[in-house]
């Protein structure tokens, strides 16, 4: 007897969205209890890794769109937690962490350790490790070199 084929059920975005959604209510529970978004978290600790960036290139490596970075950017900015300053020529920008930023970057790490081991513990390590090892793979199979414009808004 041969192998039944498996076919999925359901439409892969909705269900791609609500886990998305489900995932980020936690991480973002937590936090919140730092005073930032998640999406503020990784911006903060994408330039504090990559500092000094050009915002082009701070885009590239994040998968965002030059609109997308430079609005999320401003809010750090505002904050205090990072500047944008010249670059090498006059056209250019770099962005720099500030010593708030990084302390901020700091105290919610903690958090995301929190909303780290929360999703291992309710998932179970296996189940997380197999998500990563599925999500890269999809990752590059539909990589197309370009910067996905909806990256933050899933």
């Amino acid at each position: 007897m041969a192998d039944a084929v498996v076919q999925p059920r359901g439409c892969t975005n909705f269900k791609l969205r609500q886990l998305l959604r489900a995932v980020a209510r936690l991480y973002d529970a937590e936090f919140a209890q730092a005073g930032l978004k998640g999406t503020q978290f990784s911006l903060l600790s994408n330039v504090i890794e990559r500092a000094p960036v050009q915002p082009a290139e701070l885009a590239r490596s994040m998968g965002l769109d030059a609109s997308t970075l430079t609005r999320n950017l401003r809010v750090l900015i505002d904050q205090g937690w990072v500047e944008q300053g010249p670059g090498a020529d006059a056209r250019s920008r770099l962005v720099t962490p500030t010593a708030a930023g990084r302390a901020k970057q700091l105290e919610a790490r903690r958090h995301w350790k929190r909303a780290q081991f929360a999703l291992r513990e309710r998932l179970g390590a296996e189940r997380v490790a197999a998500l990563h090892a599925l999500i890269d793979d999809g990752l590059a199979l539909l990589d197309d070199g370009e910067a996905d414009p909806d990256a933050d808004r899933a």
